[in-house]
Protein backbone atom coordinates (compact mmCIF):
# COMPACT_ATOMS: atom_id res chain seq x y z
CA UNK A 1 0.00 0.00 0.00
CA UNK A 2 1.49 3.42 -0.94
CA UNK A 3 2.26 5.90 1.81
CA UNK A 4 -0.41 8.53 2.42
CA UNK A 5 0.91 11.98 1.60
CA UNK A 6 0.46 14.38 4.49
CA UNK A 7 -0.25 18.11 4.12
CA UNK A 8 2.73 20.37 3.53
CA UNK A 9 4.15 21.72 6.79
CA UNK A 10 6.80 24.28 7.81
CA UNK A 11 9.36 23.35 10.47
CA UNK A 12 9.86 26.17 12.98
CA UNK A 13 12.88 25.12 15.02
CA UNK A 14 13.15 26.57 18.52
CA UNK A 15 16.50 25.14 19.66
CA UNK A 16 17.80 28.67 20.27
CA UNK A 17 14.79 29.61 22.41
CA UNK A 18 12.92 26.72 24.04
CA UNK A 19 15.90 24.41 23.63
CA UNK A 20 18.10 26.80 25.57
CA UNK A 21 15.45 26.94 28.31
CA UNK A 22 16.54 23.44 29.38
CA UNK A 23 17.73 23.54 32.98
CA UNK A 24 21.41 24.44 33.10
CA UNK A 25 21.77 25.24 29.38
CA UNK A 26 23.22 28.53 28.12
CA UNK A 27 24.71 29.02 24.66
CA UNK A 28 27.57 31.40 24.02
CA UNK A 29 27.20 33.86 21.15
CA UNK A 30 29.61 31.79 19.05
CA UNK A 31 27.59 28.64 19.72
CA UNK A 32 24.32 30.40 18.91
CA UNK A 33 25.68 31.66 15.61
CA UNK A 34 27.11 28.26 14.70
CA UNK A 35 23.83 26.46 15.48
CA UNK A 36 21.79 28.96 13.48
CA UNK A 37 24.19 28.69 10.54
CA UNK A 38 24.05 24.87 10.55
CA UNK A 39 20.26 24.78 10.74
CA UNK A 40 19.98 27.28 7.91
CA UNK A 41 22.44 25.32 5.76
CA UNK A 42 20.28 22.21 6.25
CA UNK A 43 17.27 24.10 4.93
CA UNK A 44 15.25 24.63 8.14
CA UNK A 45 12.77 27.33 7.02
CA UNK A 46 12.06 29.06 10.36
CA UNK A 47 14.17 29.64 13.47
CA UNK A 48 12.99 31.00 16.82
CA UNK A 49 16.14 32.69 18.05
CA UNK A 50 15.61 34.30 21.45
CA UNK A 51 13.70 36.30 24.05
CA UNK A 52 14.28 40.08 23.69
CA UNK A 53 12.81 40.85 27.13
CA UNK A 54 15.81 39.12 28.74
CA UNK A 55 17.81 42.29 28.21
CA UNK A 56 20.44 44.05 26.16
CA UNK A 57 22.85 41.12 25.84
CA UNK A 58 20.12 38.82 24.51
CA UNK A 59 18.99 41.54 22.09
CA UNK A 60 22.54 42.00 20.79
CA UNK A 61 22.85 38.26 20.22
CA UNK A 62 19.54 38.25 18.35
CA UNK A 63 20.85 41.06 16.15
CA UNK A 64 24.03 39.05 15.52
CA UNK A 65 21.97 36.11 14.26
CA UNK A 66 19.97 38.47 12.04
CA UNK A 67 23.19 39.88 10.61
CA UNK A 68 24.22 36.43 9.39
CA UNK A 69 21.82 36.99 6.50
CA UNK A 70 20.26 33.55 6.75
CA UNK A 71 17.61 32.28 4.36
CA UNK A 72 15.40 31.13 7.24
CA UNK A 73 12.57 33.29 8.52
CA UNK A 74 13.50 34.43 12.03
CA UNK A 75 11.21 35.03 14.98
CA UNK A 76 11.47 35.90 18.66
CA UNK A 77 9.35 35.05 21.69
CA UNK A 78 7.78 37.29 24.32
CA UNK A 79 4.88 37.41 26.70
CA UNK A 80 1.70 39.30 25.85
CA UNK A 81 2.97 42.55 27.40
CA UNK A 82 3.47 45.99 25.86
CA UNK A 83 6.96 46.46 27.30
CA UNK A 84 8.10 43.13 25.88
CA UNK A 85 6.68 43.98 22.47
CA UNK A 86 8.65 47.23 22.54
CA UNK A 87 11.81 45.21 23.19
CA UNK A 88 11.26 43.50 19.82
CA UNK A 89 11.65 46.74 17.92
CA UNK A 90 14.76 47.46 15.85
CA UNK A 91 16.06 43.88 16.08
CA UNK A 92 15.63 43.15 12.39
CA UNK A 93 13.26 40.25 13.13
CA UNK A 94 9.90 40.41 11.40
CA UNK A 95 7.89 37.79 13.32
CA UNK A 96 7.10 37.56 17.03
CA UNK A 97 5.39 34.86 19.07
CA UNK A 98 3.23 36.58 21.69
CA UNK A 99 2.56 34.01 24.39
CA UNK A 100 -0.29 33.96 26.90
CA UNK A 101 -1.86 31.21 29.05
CA UNK A 102 -5.17 29.94 27.67
CA UNK A 103 -6.12 27.28 30.24
CA UNK A 104 -8.34 28.16 33.19
CA UNK A 105 -5.72 26.62 35.46
CA UNK A 106 -3.05 29.10 34.40
CA UNK A 107 -5.37 32.04 33.77
CA UNK A 108 -6.74 31.85 37.31
CA UNK A 109 -3.81 30.48 39.30
CA UNK A 110 -0.85 31.98 37.43
CA UNK A 111 -2.15 35.24 35.98
CA UNK A 112 -4.85 35.75 38.64
CA UNK A 113 -7.13 36.94 35.83
CA UNK A 114 -10.16 35.70 33.89
CA UNK A 115 -10.95 34.75 30.30
CA UNK A 116 -12.28 38.20 29.43
CA UNK A 117 -8.94 39.74 30.45
CA UNK A 118 -7.06 37.28 28.24
CA UNK A 119 -9.18 38.14 25.21
CA UNK A 120 -8.72 41.84 25.87
CA UNK A 121 -4.96 41.42 26.23
CA UNK A 122 -4.73 39.44 23.00
CA UNK A 123 -6.67 42.09 21.10
CA UNK A 124 -4.60 44.97 22.49
CA UNK A 125 -1.14 43.42 22.24
CA UNK A 126 -1.57 41.90 18.79
CA UNK A 127 -2.78 45.27 17.54
CA UNK A 128 0.28 46.96 19.09
CA UNK A 129 2.71 44.48 17.54
CA UNK A 130 1.13 44.73 14.10
CA UNK A 131 1.27 48.53 14.34
CA UNK A 132 5.00 48.15 15.00
CA UNK A 133 5.34 46.29 11.70
CA UNK A 134 5.63 42.82 13.23
CA UNK A 135 3.94 39.69 11.98
CA UNK A 136 2.34 37.90 14.92
CA UNK A 137 1.94 34.33 16.08
CA UNK A 138 -0.22 34.09 19.20
CA UNK A 139 1.22 31.42 21.48
CA UNK A 140 -1.43 29.60 23.47
CA UNK A 141 0.42 28.46 26.57
CA UNK A 142 -1.08 25.33 28.15
CA UNK A 143 -3.53 25.05 25.25
CA UNK A 144 -3.74 21.30 25.84
CA UNK A 145 -5.65 22.01 29.09
CA UNK A 146 -7.69 24.85 27.58
CA UNK A 147 -11.40 24.74 26.84
CA UNK A 148 -11.67 24.12 23.06
CA UNK A 149 -14.44 26.70 22.71
CA UNK A 150 -12.32 29.31 24.45
CA UNK A 151 -9.35 28.50 22.21
CA UNK A 152 -11.52 29.28 19.21
CA UNK A 153 -12.45 32.61 20.81
CA UNK A 154 -8.77 33.43 21.32
CA UNK A 155 -8.00 32.52 17.72
CA UNK A 156 -10.87 34.62 16.39
CA UNK A 157 -9.82 37.68 18.39
CA UNK A 158 -6.18 37.16 17.40
CA UNK A 159 -7.04 36.97 13.72
CA UNK A 160 -9.28 40.03 13.87
CA UNK A 161 -6.42 41.96 15.48
CA UNK A 162 -4.05 40.96 12.67
CA UNK A 163 -2.29 37.77 13.84
CA UNK A 164 -1.32 35.29 11.15
CA UNK A 165 -0.76 32.19 13.30
CA UNK A 166 -1.86 30.45 16.50
CA UNK A 167 0.56 28.19 18.39
CA UNK A 168 -1.09 25.31 20.22
CA UNK A 169 1.30 24.48 23.07
CA UNK A 170 1.10 21.14 24.85
CA UNK A 171 3.13 22.85 27.56
CA UNK A 172 3.14 19.93 29.99
CA UNK A 173 3.38 17.16 27.38
CA UNK A 174 0.16 15.51 28.54
CA UNK A 175 -1.62 14.77 25.27
CA UNK A 176 -1.69 11.58 23.19
CA UNK A 177 -1.87 11.52 19.38
CA UNK A 178 -5.44 10.27 18.95
CA UNK A 179 -7.01 12.91 21.20
CA UNK A 180 -4.70 15.58 19.82
CA UNK A 181 -5.72 14.75 16.27
CA UNK A 182 -9.36 15.33 17.19
CA UNK A 183 -8.59 18.65 18.90
CA UNK A 184 -6.48 20.00 16.06
CA UNK A 185 -8.95 18.81 13.44
CA UNK A 186 -11.67 20.81 15.16
CA UNK A 187 -9.52 23.95 15.28
CA UNK A 188 -8.56 23.47 11.63
CA UNK A 189 -12.19 23.15 10.53
CA UNK A 190 -13.28 26.22 12.50
CA UNK A 191 -10.50 28.66 11.52
CA UNK A 192 -8.35 29.52 8.52
CA UNK A 193 -5.64 30.98 10.77
CA UNK A 194 -2.27 29.26 10.37
CA UNK A 195 -1.85 26.63 13.10
CA UNK A 196 1.39 25.61 14.80
CA UNK A 197 1.98 22.59 17.07
CA UNK A 198 4.36 22.94 20.00
CA UNK A 199 4.81 19.50 21.60
CA UNK A 200 6.68 18.59 24.78
CA UNK A 201 7.99 15.10 25.45
CA UNK A 202 7.09 14.43 29.09
CA UNK A 203 5.36 11.15 28.17
CA UNK A 204 7.64 10.37 25.23
CA UNK A 205 4.93 11.35 22.72
CA UNK A 206 6.20 14.65 21.29
CA UNK A 207 7.04 13.24 17.86
CA UNK A 208 3.84 11.18 17.67
CA UNK A 209 1.78 14.21 18.71
CA UNK A 210 3.52 16.38 16.15
CA UNK A 211 2.78 13.90 13.37
CA UNK A 212 -0.85 13.66 14.50
CA UNK A 213 -1.12 17.45 14.38
CA UNK A 214 0.30 17.48 10.85
CA UNK A 215 -2.24 14.88 9.77
CA UNK A 216 -4.96 17.09 11.28
CA UNK A 217 -3.85 19.99 9.08
CA UNK A 218 -1.49 22.23 11.05
CA UNK A 219 0.71 24.44 8.90
CA UNK A 220 3.72 24.73 11.22
CA UNK A 221 5.42 22.59 13.87
CA UNK A 222 8.07 23.37 16.48
CA UNK A 223 11.13 21.18 16.89
CA UNK A 224 14.52 21.27 18.61
CA UNK A 225 17.81 19.60 17.76
CA UNK A 226 18.20 16.36 19.73
CA UNK A 227 14.83 17.05 21.36
CA UNK A 228 16.43 19.65 23.65
CA UNK A 229 14.01 21.61 25.83
CA UNK A 230 12.47 22.08 29.25
CA UNK A 231 11.98 18.96 31.40
CA UNK A 232 11.85 16.02 28.95
CA UNK A 233 12.36 18.29 25.95
CA UNK A 234 10.53 19.09 22.73
CA UNK A 235 9.77 17.20 19.53
CA UNK A 236 13.20 16.36 18.03
CA UNK A 237 13.89 17.90 14.64
CA UNK A 238 15.59 14.75 13.41
CA UNK A 239 12.69 12.46 14.39
CA UNK A 240 9.97 14.66 12.92
CA UNK A 241 11.71 15.18 9.57
CA UNK A 242 12.83 11.55 9.24
CA UNK A 243 9.34 10.32 10.14
CA UNK A 244 7.67 12.63 7.63
CA UNK A 245 9.96 11.27 4.93
CA UNK A 246 9.52 7.65 6.02
CA UNK A 247 5.75 7.62 6.42
CA UNK A 248 4.56 10.03 3.75
CA UNK A 249 7.45 10.61 1.37
CA UNK A 250 7.00 14.29 2.18
CA UNK A 251 9.87 16.58 1.32
CA UNK A 252 10.44 19.24 3.96
CA UNK A 253 13.38 20.83 2.18
CA UNK A 254 15.59 19.85 5.13
CA UNK A 255 18.74 17.87 4.35
CA UNK A 256 19.25 15.47 7.26
CA UNK A 257 22.49 14.14 5.81
CA UNK A 258 24.04 17.23 7.40
CA UNK A 259 22.35 16.62 10.74
CA UNK A 260 25.18 14.84 12.64
CA UNK A 261 27.19 18.07 12.62
CA UNK A 262 24.51 20.22 14.27
CA UNK A 263 23.53 17.37 16.59
CA UNK A 264 27.08 17.12 17.93
CA UNK A 265 27.35 20.91 18.12
CA UNK A 266 24.16 21.19 20.20
CA UNK A 267 25.19 18.27 22.39
CA UNK A 268 28.49 19.98 23.22
CA UNK A 269 27.04 23.49 23.54
CA UNK A 270 24.22 22.35 25.83
CA UNK A 271 26.24 19.92 27.92
CA UNK A 272 23.33 17.49 27.51
CA UNK A 273 24.92 14.15 26.62
CA UNK A 274 22.85 12.03 24.25
CA UNK A 275 21.90 8.48 25.07
CA UNK A 276 23.76 6.08 22.75
CA UNK A 277 20.32 4.73 21.82
CA UNK A 278 18.73 8.13 21.09
CA UNK A 279 16.67 7.62 17.94
CA UNK A 280 18.25 8.71 14.65
CA UNK A 281 21.34 10.37 16.18
CA UNK A 282 22.46 8.09 19.03
CA UNK A 283 25.89 6.49 18.66
CA UNK A 284 24.48 2.95 18.60
CA UNK A 285 21.22 3.30 16.67
CA UNK A 286 22.78 1.91 13.49
CA UNK A 287 25.05 -0.57 15.29
CA UNK A 288 24.35 -4.30 15.04
CA UNK A 289 25.64 -7.11 17.25
CA UNK A 290 23.10 -9.95 17.42
CA UNK A 291 24.13 -12.83 15.16
CA UNK A 292 20.79 -13.21 13.39
CA UNK A 293 20.63 -9.48 12.62
CA UNK A 294 24.22 -9.24 11.40
CA UNK A 295 23.81 -12.31 9.19
CA UNK A 296 20.67 -10.82 7.62
CA UNK A 297 22.27 -7.40 7.22
CA UNK A 298 25.31 -8.85 5.47
CA UNK A 299 23.04 -10.66 3.03
CA UNK A 300 20.92 -7.57 2.30
CA UNK A 301 20.82 -4.33 4.36
CA UNK A 302 17.07 -4.08 3.82
CA UNK A 303 16.59 -7.17 5.99
CA UNK A 304 17.21 -5.01 9.09
CA UNK A 305 17.01 -1.43 7.84
CA UNK A 306 13.94 0.61 8.76
CA UNK A 307 15.65 3.91 8.02
CA UNK A 308 18.49 4.28 5.53
CA UNK A 309 21.34 5.57 7.74
CA UNK A 310 22.82 7.48 4.80
CA UNK A 311 19.66 9.60 4.67
CA UNK A 312 20.58 11.03 8.08
CA UNK A 313 24.33 11.20 7.54
CA UNK A 314 25.07 7.87 9.24
CA UNK A 315 26.07 4.34 8.24
CA UNK A 316 25.58 0.81 9.51
CA UNK A 317 28.20 -0.40 11.97
CA UNK A 318 28.77 -4.05 12.85
CA UNK A 319 30.11 -4.57 16.37
CA UNK A 320 31.08 -7.64 18.34
CA UNK A 321 29.81 -8.71 21.74
CA UNK A 322 27.98 -11.37 23.71
CA UNK A 323 25.41 -12.05 20.99
CA UNK A 324 27.74 -12.08 17.98
CA UNK A 325 27.48 -14.96 15.54
CA UNK A 326 30.18 -16.59 13.48
CA UNK A 327 29.49 -14.61 10.28
CA UNK A 328 29.72 -11.31 12.13
CA UNK A 329 32.98 -12.29 13.85
CA UNK A 330 34.55 -13.31 10.56
CA UNK A 331 33.37 -10.12 8.84
CA UNK A 332 34.63 -7.74 11.53
CA UNK A 333 38.03 -9.41 11.75
CA UNK A 334 38.27 -9.44 7.95
CA UNK A 335 37.70 -5.68 8.03
CA UNK A 336 40.74 -5.52 10.33
CA UNK A 337 42.76 -7.48 7.78
CA UNK A 338 42.67 -10.79 9.65
CA UNK A 339 41.38 -14.02 8.11
CA UNK A 340 40.47 -16.26 11.06
CA UNK A 341 39.98 -20.02 11.09
CA UNK A 342 36.81 -21.83 12.12
CA UNK A 343 38.45 -22.90 15.38
CA UNK A 344 39.53 -19.32 16.11
CA UNK A 345 35.98 -18.12 15.48
CA UNK A 346 34.64 -20.48 18.13
CA UNK A 347 37.28 -19.45 20.65
CA UNK A 348 36.82 -15.75 19.94
CA UNK A 349 33.07 -16.11 20.38
CA UNK A 350 33.63 -17.29 23.94
CA UNK A 351 36.24 -14.59 24.59
CA UNK A 352 33.85 -11.89 23.34
CA UNK A 353 31.16 -13.06 25.75
CA UNK A 354 33.61 -12.87 28.66
CA UNK A 355 34.73 -9.39 27.50
CA UNK A 356 31.13 -8.10 27.36
CA UNK A 357 30.35 -9.31 30.88
CA UNK A 358 33.55 -7.87 32.29
CA UNK A 359 33.76 -4.48 30.53
CA UNK A 360 30.09 -3.62 29.77
CA UNK A 361 30.95 -2.01 26.44
CA UNK A 362 31.60 -2.72 22.78
CA UNK A 363 35.22 -3.83 22.18
CA UNK A 364 37.32 -1.37 20.24
CA UNK A 365 39.69 -2.35 17.43
CA UNK A 366 42.62 -2.58 19.83
CA UNK A 367 40.59 -4.85 22.11
CA UNK A 368 39.75 -7.15 19.21
CA UNK A 369 43.40 -7.33 18.17
CA UNK A 370 44.46 -8.24 21.71
CA UNK A 371 41.81 -10.95 21.88
CA UNK A 372 42.98 -12.34 18.57
CA UNK A 373 46.63 -12.29 19.64
CA UNK A 374 45.69 -14.28 22.75
CA UNK A 375 43.73 -16.84 20.74
CA UNK A 376 46.40 -17.11 18.00
CA UNK A 377 49.15 -17.50 20.62
CA UNK A 378 47.20 -20.24 22.37
CA UNK A 379 46.62 -22.05 19.07
CA UNK A 380 50.35 -21.81 18.24
CA UNK A 381 51.33 -23.15 21.65
CA UNK A 382 48.93 -26.07 21.36
CA UNK A 383 50.12 -26.74 17.84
Amino acid sequence: MPHQRLPSVIIDDTTLRDGEQSAGVSFTLEERLAIATCLDAMGVPELEIGIPAMGREEQEEIRAVVQLGLRARLLVWCRMRSEEIRACRHLGVGLVDLSIPVSDQQIQHKLKKDRAWVLSQVRRCVTEAVADGLAVCVGGEDASRGDPDFLLQVMEVAQQAGAERFRFADTLGILEPFGLYERMSRLRRASDLDLEMHAHNDLGLATANTLAAIRAGVTHVNTTVNGLGERAGNAPLEEVVAALTRFSGQRTGIDLTQFPKVSKLVEQASGMTLSPQKSVVGERVFSHEAGIHVDGLLKDPLNYQGIDPHAVGREHRLVLGKHSGRHGIRWVYASLGIDITAQEVDTLQLQLRHFARRHKRVPRSEDLLKLYDTVACRSACLG
